[in-house]
Parts: structure tokens; C-alpha cells; sequence
């Protein structure tokens, strides 16, 4: 144990600094008036899965962990819609999951902030290339999106840079 804090002591704490935010990922104007920072209030995410393959779960997975320090910056995955400050959606909406995604956003509280995840979040991505029974498309084709974070899966920088994005005008 020694070993590993002397190695802490040499070497510093190695995480991931806090990324700019990228205006080229909004896609709308904010709708809050005074949105959350990661220095004032505390940001509650509410994660959904529209019908992924689960590859941007894992790099959402990856913002809990010590290396992005997702709760040292004040944001926190929440269990439920009622609680949650933004949305985030992986995946092309599927046609079973259009009602529940729908449901969900009626039931966050105003102001809300939607941020749709990966290639499939964005614009159906490999599963929506033509125009299938099953495939809705894009989160945007369901309800209002203020984010759009590229990638199949994007990076957990790329995300966390979304988020910041979405929340920071």
C-alpha cells in the first residue's frame, strides 16, 4: 500500500481535465434560462436505451469511473424521469421504445435538456438506413434534441463533452 501512495505522491492523480464546451454539437438554442454547471447545482441525468447495440452504454458506463469523474463534476445518473435534469438517449428509437422515450420526456420536469448519443441516437445510424417497420429513426425524429454526440460509440470525452455542451451556452 505504501508503494501505490508514494506512486500517487510522484506521480499525481491522473484524470481527465474538464472538456470545453463544443458549440458545433448543439442543435438548438437552450431551452433553460439558467441551466446547471458542474460548479453551481447539481446536474441529474436519466439515461434511455431506444434500442442500442449497447456500445454507447459501455462508454456512458465509463463517465462513473475515476478516470472522468463524472460525479466530481456534479452530475449523477437518477432512476427516475421525475428527478432528472437531462436526458440522454442512446440508440434509434425503435417502434416499441417511441411511447415509452415520449413518456419519459413528458414526465421530466421544465426545464429540460435532451442530448441524443452516438451515430444511431443521431440519425438511426446502421440499423436505419433504409426505411424499416421497426426503425423510427433518430431521437430527434421523436422528440426535441438540444445535443447531438457523434460517434459509433463516441469516446466517454466525447460524451461528457456533449453534456457539458448542452448545459453551458
Amino acid at each position: 500500500m505504501y508503494r501505490i501512495l508514494r506512486e500517487i505522491l510522484r506521480n499525481g492523480i491522473k484524470t481527465e481535465r474538464e472538456l470545453p464546451p463544443d458549440a458545433s454539437l448543439r442543435v438548438s438554442m437552450p431551452q433553460c434560462g439558467e441551466a446547471p454547471t458542474a460548479l453551481g447545482n447539481a446536474l441529474a441525468i436519466r439515461h434511455v436505451d431506444a434500442g442500442s447495440c449497447n456500445g454507447c452504454e459501455l462508454e456512458i458506463h465509463a463517465l462513473n469511473n475515476p478516470y472522468y469523474r463524472l460525479e466530481g463534476l456534479g452530475m449523477g445518473f437518477v432512476a427516475s424521469p421525475r428527478h432528472a435534469d437531462m436526458l440522454l438517449v442512446t440508440g434509434p428509437v425503435s417502434k416499441h421504445m417511441e411511447a415509452a422515450l415520449r413518456r419519459t420526456y413528458d414526465a421530466m420536469p421544465e426545464p429540460r435538456l435532451v442530448a441524443a448519443i452516438g451515430d444511431c441516437g443521431k440519425n438511426g445510424g446502421a440499423f436505419c438506413r433504409r426505411k424499416n417497420y421497426a426503425c423510427k429513426g433518430g431521437v430527434s425524429s421523436v422528440i426535441p434534441v438540444d445535443v447531438e454526440v457523434p460517434g459509433c460509440p463516441p469516446e466517454p470525452a466525447a460524451i461528457l463533452q456533449g453534456i457539458l455542451s448542452a448545459i453551458r451556452t
